[in-house]
């Protein structure tokens, strides 16, 4: 089966569905903090959420991506989550998910997108790879949580 249906602007209505699906990509999230964050993201240009969207209304899935700026580097796009439900993969959802991430790359003039995949999703990489996004780098990540 293929994927019909539409890749559209994420929209507060599906913070339910956005936050099941967070949570199958292993980020446990409600409702209520999927909403606040979807709507910090949307008043900004530089980052966007997108969900695939079934003929019959279903959220498939769903990506977030962000411009990421660095006096190292030209501007890119960063892909900041990318799931679709785990019911509904190899149907063409993440393909066309991907489709709409590098289009809105390019409509910001970006050359370049990324994103960084966690080390035991061996399937996801191989997902990268068939779509042409290359390996580049092995690295930890450092995080701190910082006092209010």
């Amino acid at each position: 089966m293929k994927f019909s249906g539409t890749i559209r602007l994420a929209r507060p209505a599906d913070s339910e569905r956005i936050a099941e699906l967070a949570t199958q990509l292993g980020y446990p999230s409600n409702p209520d903090e999927i909403s606040r964050r979807l709507e910090q993201i949307q008043r900004s240009d530089e980052s966007s959420v997108f969900v695939a969207e079934l003929d019959e209304g279903e959220i498939a899935g769903w990506i977030g991506m962000f411009v990421f700026r660095s006096i190292a580097d030209e501007p890119r796009v960063e892909i900041s989550g990318l799931v679709v439900d785990e019911k509904r993969r190899s149907q063409g959802i993440g393909e066309k998910l991907l489709e709409r991430a590098e289009q809105w790359a390019r409509e910001r003039r970006c050359r370049t997108i990324g994103l960084r995949c966690n080390v035991i999703r061996a399937r996801a990489h191989i997902f990268y790879s068939q779509h042409g996004y290359e390996d580049k780098k092995t690295q930890k990540s450092f995080r701190k949580l910082l006092d209010e």
